[in-house]
Parts: structure tokens; sequence; C-alpha cells
């Protein structure tokens, strides 16, 4: 099992930047992938972007393509969601998640994925 503590969320206006951070301990796989996703009031969450491990692919929803940069540190367990131009229908609770498994083409779904922080409030004001 993988733990995972996010951090960084806050109010921002739209148009602005804000960047996230999820802290990962306990035992990551090299094939494993990172996924960020979101989940605001009355809504499904729903991904956002993910990355591996061993390679740092990355993948996006097209809903934040161009806006939202994923990455990671290896040496840090640390993955981060960089995420500029800020819109307000960004505002949601965005969660960190973790899964063994190399990406198959699921990297999307929520229930491809083992292990989730707590979240961080992302708020976007118009």
């Amino acid at each position: 099992q993988v733990q995972l503590v996010e951090s960084g969320g806050g109010l921002v206006q739209a148009g602005g930047s804000l960047r996230l951070s999820c802290a990962a301990s306990g035992r990551t796989f090299s094939g494993s992938i990172m996924g960020w996703f979101r989940q605001a009031p009355g809504k499904e969450r729903e991904a956002v972007a993910a990355v591996t491990w061993s390679y740092g692919m990355a993948y996006y929803a097209d809903s934040v393509k161009g806006r939202f940069t994923i990455s990671r540190d290896n040496a840090k367990n640390t993955v981060f969601l960089q995420m500029n131009s800020l819109k307000p229908e960004d505002t949601a609770v965005y969660y960190c998640a973790a899964r063994r498994a190399p990406n198959d083409g699921t990297w999307f779904r929520v229930t491809a994925y083992e292990s989730w922080g707590q979240g961080t409030q992302v708020t976007v004001s118009s």
C-alpha cells in the first residue's frame, strides 16, 4: 500500500496558477502510474492527468490539455500538478492516486487505482 499526501491547494482568481504536490510513501513500483483526479460538488470524480514513475509519460484529460502539466521527482517520491490559466470550472477537490500496474489504456478510470490521498481543495474565483 502506498500512502499519499496532497498539498498546494487554495483560492486563486481566474487566470491564475497553482501547483499541487503529492508525496508518496511506502512501496512504489517502477512501472506504476500516479494520477490526479478531481471532484466538484454534485459531480463524479474525474481524471485530470497521470504520469508513469519510470519514464515520465504523461496523460491528460482534454479539459486541461495545454493548461496543466504533471511531473514527478523520483528521488523525492513526489508528483506535481502545475495548473495554469485556471478557470472557475476547475474548482474541485483534487486527489492524488497511485496504481501498481502499468498503463493499459485505463489511466483515467477511478477504479484503476488502489491508493488515494485525502484531497486538497482548489477554488477558482471569477
